[in-house]
């Protein structure tokens, strides 16, 4: 079913010469949109509350624990990218040697859009629909199967939600005491 769902929106990618550059921007350059939501959610917290602060810092440490956490268990699985197992695979970007499950674009892109749901509201659902753009984005190059950006999305997803509860135990005092630093209470409200 994976390859049937990847080999469509191939298919379709080879008759939609007209969004090849954004898709190919978007897979490749696309987390910079994340990493400027996770700014964005930092400074409304920096400026706000402590809380939406410690959340917005947890949603991108969640990020990296969550790609590190998915080294070892893509090497494990093994899983091939589809133009490697299959041939005439239109790709768009170029080729990586590393296993395609789960995909690291995707894992990323869950684990930011969760956290950010909990941080900011409004920026989470729209970094949802990023992140659902992004995991699509990367099965229209040509780079993962279906499967593994969906099992991306949902594991980055779970790494955020699972550790906010010690996020918000450890690092809202943090945030708080952060805040009351004269420096940054000046820039917090310039």
């Amino acid at each position: 079913m994976d390859w049937s769902w990847f080999h469509s929106v191939n298919r379709w990618s080879a008759d939609t010469h007209w969004a090849h550059g954004f898709f190919r921007a978007y897979a490749n350059y696309g987390v910079a949109l994340f990493v400027a939501a996770l700014a964005l959610a930092g400074w409304i917290g920096l400026r706000t509350d402590a809380r939406v602060l410690a959340r917005a810092l947890w949603a991108g440490a969640a990020a990296v624990i969550a790609l590190i956490v998915n080294q070892p268990i893509a090497d494990a699985i093994g899983r091939a990218r589809p133009f490697a197992t299959h041939r005439g695979v239109l790709v768009l970007v170029d080729k990586s040697t590393d296993p395609g499950f789960f995909s690291d674009h995707a894992v990323m892109a869950g684990a930011v859009a969760v956290g950010l749901v909990f941080a900011v509201r409004r920026i989470g659902v729209v970094i949802i629909a990023a992140a659902v753009l992004m995991a699509f984005a990367r099965v229209y190059v040509g780079a993962h199967y279906p499967g593994d950006v969906v099992a991306g999305l949902a594991f980055g997803a779970v790494v955020a939600a699972a550790g906010l509860p010690l996020a918000d135990r450890l690092l809202t005092p943090i945030c708080i005491r952060m805040r009351s630093v004269p420096a940054v209470a000046r820039l917090a409200r310039s």
